[in-house]
């Protein structure tokens, strides 16, 4: 300490100063301003100290990897058995679509699963009993695949069947439990380890189940087996259904140009063809196909009866016995780059060739094996628009083309429809009976859709009848579990008939919900398309088709009367046991009198369609009252419109009493897009563009990414419009954590001005008619908010919930009520009416915000609840979470549109105000807006504008956050004076006046305690800190 003239007692730092300057310059003033200065410095410290600044426990930031984890039980597994138990609301059901078990999550599993929580929490919020059912789907040959790598087996022929369900069934059950721990890491609410709280298609009583709905079809005649034409993967070496196809676009086949002579020999009734063929020593008809490898299966060719076609010769011949050709009149300038030019002979129509005869093209290669000439057909399905205008029909390998010769009773039994391919995709050894015994010895055993066509064109080179090969790009099925192409191919298959129930099915829809609505043509296009259900499948790890076969015969039977026998024995030993039992066992008494000899039969070997299993879920749902469908809601991708959701709804109408009208399982359909990359391309591991749901919720150390939490990755999930593809990376994953950022320190801003509970229950609310014109102001905005999200939730418009809050916290409060709010709040005495006023509106904001982001951002809700409720999250009981208590809204006495109109009033004045501050800004004459006043000048003319500033003149300086606010008459005003002035003005709606407004530097001396310019020179403190100081409180 110094001690200076008058024995003044200064601080170390002022007396360096009075030491270091000599004494002639320390007058009189200097030691008075010190006296100030020090007393100063120990004054601001007692006001600091003296304000109400926030304080609370709930931090800025949390580390979610701790508090998210420490909540996760509480709030997923506990929350929902505590629901199911007390919530005494309306049940409420979302039907869980089966992942496949068989791997890690990724985001689509992620985003699919969010969306489901979210629609849960809200239910349960309503004080609803929701019933939520994860299911994993367990068969199929996604799963057998992951079994085989794992023990690093290609060839699933190397093992034995035995083996191979075994591996894939541990396979699944692991996959299961390691995914069930993943969606807990994302915050969803299920009973995860209950015995009855979850489904896995391959636990004996759904197999049982699916049975007893597969029984069901059979008993209405729905079900039955068929040889002809299906979509057959090579790679996953079974039938596929058509919802199990997906096309691409870019598909490269070699298309083959062929010749067939024409059977001159044969008789010709035409009198127009004899007249075209008279003379010529040789005619062929020309063939365009994308299929070379179908050709040693052509039993015909077709024209369109209403075509004209011509015979042609080279114009520029020089041999006169060189052959003629048959091709379509209006393909001829098409083909001109393939036939060059021609001269046209002669023209026929269409109908005119039916019937004309044809040799087999590979005729020449087997002289020593008779073989018939083959008919020129009829079809309208012929085009002009490609290829010759004559098509190759092959009946085993095309649908259009085996419908079309049963309808002409083209095929009279199974065994005339001529086939060369076998398991696999591969050439059979009858493939000889066509080509050869040669030629059918290098094909056998080679793939179709490889070194079999290419084959199938060396062969058509050989023999001179291949005009042209051509790349061809065009639309081609594959195999949507592989990504490889698929062929058609006749083979023995089991089919549900889907024209009995299709009508049924469109009714039973009718009634249902679709969103978006746009994806209901969806469904019933697919549904109106289909006339079967391929429902058989070339697999060992499936639930069986059980069906019995007498090898004598080959003759099959499945009945109702096998069945109820075969599934007594199934149910009593476990499902497992038709592939491991005697054939003795299944053999029902009905059939040992057609042979008793249990050497003659073999059980089918047959699995079902997966979307069979999956399909069959709706069946463990509890039946309901009143026609109602069993869910409420399902909710999975988009692509589910060709799988699961008409699954479900072909077994379901399937099974339906045929008496009573078919109700759909589900009420509503949710549809949800791809998750695509930042770039907007679809994720997979040759781009290395996968973002995996784990690393964005718990991190990753190299490459570093930071744990966002669960929350983080849920609130993308809830602003996106998941109804489309949507993206999601790294500079997505920034901002929407900024965004949970903003919604954190709101609450926190709230928690830390509105007290404790123990402060609050001093102090009662303040009612409604004692607000001022702010307050109502933002309860009208809260009550609009909350019948926003009430009504988005309802309609699962999560992003339109989550972007009308943002609008709300991000304007509504930080940018205008916390900000013109911070004054009173931290200066004025708590028992003010304005400070009251205040907290009561944040109290009612944080109330109705936490039930509004509870569905979606579930950790953080739980957070600010129980710090609003001055308990540790940490000891959160079901009692005490945000999700305990219905949601009760806000009474529509909050609805306020006067107090809008008003205050949208105000804000443009605001507007202009902040306009001119800026300007001082600028020129940087102010730093702090309270160091400037403003005047109001008001017109003569009078209009609501007018009338509400002078109602809310006393509220102007807060609104605008200046010192004071003087509403005067328009009259001269003196200026010279301020050492700066800026004006602008305001129109008056419905009048041609205008109101000034000017802004200048404040008057009054600047407050040490509150920091605005409202303290009198002569006193210490401005008028209403001197009061608060002095209040005991």
């Amino acid at each position: 300490m110094f001690i200076g003239p008058c024995g003044l007692t200064f601080s170390h730092s002022i007396a360096r100063t009075v030491q270091s300057t000599p004494p002639r310059f320390l007058c009189k003033s200097f030691y008075s301003s010190a006296v100030c200065l020090e007393a100063s410095s120990v004054s601001n410290k007692f006001y600091a100290k003296s304000l109400r600044l926030p304080r609370t426990k709930f931090p800025q930031w949390t580390d979610p990897l701790k508090t998210e984890v420490s909540l996760r039980k509480k709030i997923c597994d506990d929350l929902y058995r505590w629901q199911w138990e007390n919530n005494k609301g309306p049940l409420f059901v979302l039907h869980d679509g089966p992942p496949y078990a068989n791997g890690d999550l990724h985001m689509g599993h992620a985003l699919n699963k969010i969306l489901k929580d979210i629609i849960n929490r809200y239910h349960v919020l309503l004080g609803r009993r929701v019933h939520y059912i994860p299911g994993w789907d367990c068969h199929g040959l996604p799963i057998e695949n992951k079994a085989l790598k794992a023990i690093q087996v290609n060839d699933h022929r190397s093992i034995s069947p035995e083996q191979i369900r075994s591996l894939a069934n541990a396979t699944a059950i692991q996959a299961i439990k390691s995914q069930k721990d993943e969606f807990r890491e994302l915050g969803i609410m299920a009973d995860w380890d209950g015995t009855d709280s979850t489904y896995r298609t391959l636990d004996h009583d759904y197999e049982m189940r699916q049975l007893r709905i597969f029984q069901k079809m059979v008993e209405r005649g729905l079900i039955y087996r068929h040889y002809r034409p299906v979509h057959y993967s090579p790679s996953s070496r079974s039938a596929l259904a058509e919802a199990e196809l997906v096309y691409k676009d870019d598909h490269v086949s070699h298309s083959v140009y062929v010749t067939f002579d024409l059977d001159l020999q044969s008789h010709v009734s035409s009198v127009a063809l004899q007249n075209l063929v008279a003379g010529q020593t040789k005619v062929q008809i020309l063939v365009w196909t994308t299929t070379p490898w179908t050709l040693t299966a052509n039993m015909g060719v077709a024209v369109h009866p209403d075509m004209t076609y011509a015979l042609i010769r080279p114009a520029e011949r020089t041999d006169e016995g060189v052959s003629a050709l048959i091709v379509a009149l209006e393909r001829l300038d098409a083909l001109s780059k393939i036939l060059g030019k021609v001269e046209i002979v002669a023209k026929v129509q269409g109908s005119e060739l039916v019937g004309a005869r044809y040799r087999p093209v590979f005729a020449s290669l087997a002289p020593d094996i008779a073989s018939e000439s083959l008919a020129i057909i009829t079809s309208t399905h012929v085009t002009p628009d490609s290829g010759t205008g004559l098509v190759h029909c092959a009946p085993a390998h095309g649908t259009e083309d085996y419908n079309m010769f049963r309808e002409q009773n083209l095929i009279s039994s199974t065994s005339s429809i001529v086939c060369h391919v076998g398991e696999g995709g591969l050439f059979t050894n009858e493939v000889a009976n066509v080509v050869g015994k040669e030629a059918g010895e290098a094909l056998v055993g080679q793939p179709v859709l490889d070194s079999g066509s290419k084959s199938i064109v060396g062969l058509l080179k050989k023999i001179g009848c291949l005009l042209r090969v051509e790349r061809f790009k065009h639309r081609y099925p594959y195999d949507w579990k592989t990504d490889r192409p698929v062929i058609v191919t006749a083979t023995s298959q089991w089919f549900a008939n889907l024209d009995d129930i299709k009508e049924d099915a469109l009714k039973a829809i009718e009634t249902v919900g679709f969103y978006p609505q746009i994806s209901r043509n969806r469904l019933e296009s697919f549904i109106k398309s289909r006339s079967e259900w391929c429902i058989s499948r070339q697999r060992v790890w499936g639930v069986p088709i059980p069906s019995l076969h007498h090898t004598l015969t080959g003759e099959s039977y499945l009945d109702s009367r096998v069945l109820d026998h075969i599934l007594a024995v199934l149910d009593k030993n476990g499902v497992a046991y038709w592939w491991e039992g005697p054939i003795d066992e299944f053999l029902p008494p009905f059939l040992l009198e057609v042979d008793a000899n249990s050497s003659n039969w073999r059980k089918g070997s047959d699995t079902m369609d997966v979307w069979f299993d999956s399909g069959s879920s709706w069946s463990f749902l509890p039946d309901r009252k009143d026609a109602q469908p069993r869910a409420d809601v399902c909710l999975e991708g988009s692509d589910q419109h060709r799988g699961w959701f008409q699954s479900q709804l072909l077994t379901a109408v399937g099974t339906a009493e045929a008496d009573k009208r078919a109700i759909a399982p589900y009420g509503a359909l949710l549809t949800h897009g791809m998750v695509l990359d930042a770039s907007g391309k679809k994720m997979s591991k040759s781009l290395g563009n996968i973002i995996s749901p784990m690393t964005i919720v718990k991190g990753r150390v190299g490459p570093k990414q930071p744990a966002y939490g669960a929350d983080t990755l849920r609130l993308w999930a809830a602003t996106v419009e998941y109804w489309r593809d949507m993206s999601i990376g790294p500079k997505i994953l920034e901002q929407t954590s900024e965004s949970l950022r903003r919604i954190r320190n709101s609450a926190r801003f709230m928690l830390g001005n509105i007290g404790d509970p123990t402060t609050r229950a001093k102090s009662s609310l303040v009612p409604k008619g004692h607000l001022g014109l702010i307050d109502r102001y933002v309860m009208h905005q809260l009550f609009e908010l909350e019948q926003t999200a009430l009504i988005s939730y309802a309609q699962y418009n999560f992003p339109k919930v989550m972007s009308t809050l943002a609008n709300f916290t991000n304007t509504t409060l930080s940018s205008l009520y916390f900000d013109i709010t911070k004054d009173n709040l931290y200066a004025n005495d708590l028992s003010s009416s304005e400070r009251r006023s205040t907290v009561t509106i944040l109290q009612h904001v944080l109330n109705t915000l936490v039930h509004i982001i509870a569905p979606v951002l579930p950790h953080l809700a739980e957070e600010i609840y129980s710090a609003l409720h001055g308990q540790p999250s940490s000891e959160i009981s079901h009692e005490s979470s945000v999700f305990s208590k219905p949601w009760v809204p806000l009474s529509s006495d909050w609805h306020d549109p006067t107090a809008e109109q008003e205050m949208v009033q105000l804000l443009r004045v605001r507007s202009t105000v902040l306009g001119l501050l800026e300007q001082a800004r600028g020129r940087r004459q102010l730093s702090s807006s309270t160091e400037a006043e403003v005047d109001i000048i008001l017109p003569g003319i009078r209009n609501d504008l007018t009338s509400l500033i002078k109602r809310e003149e006393s509220f102007l300086k807060t609104l605008f956050i200046v010192s004071d606010v003087s509403v005067i008459e328009e009259g001269p005003l003196g200026t010279a004076s301020l050492p700066w002035l800026y004006e602008d003005s305001v129109p008056l709606p419905g009048t041609d006046g205008r109101a000034r407004v000017r802004a200048r530097p404040a008057t009054l001396a600047k407050c040490p305690r509150c920091w605005t310019f409202t303290r009198l020179h002569k006193d210490a403190l401005c008028a209403r800190c001197t009061v608060v100081i002095s209040t005991p409180s």
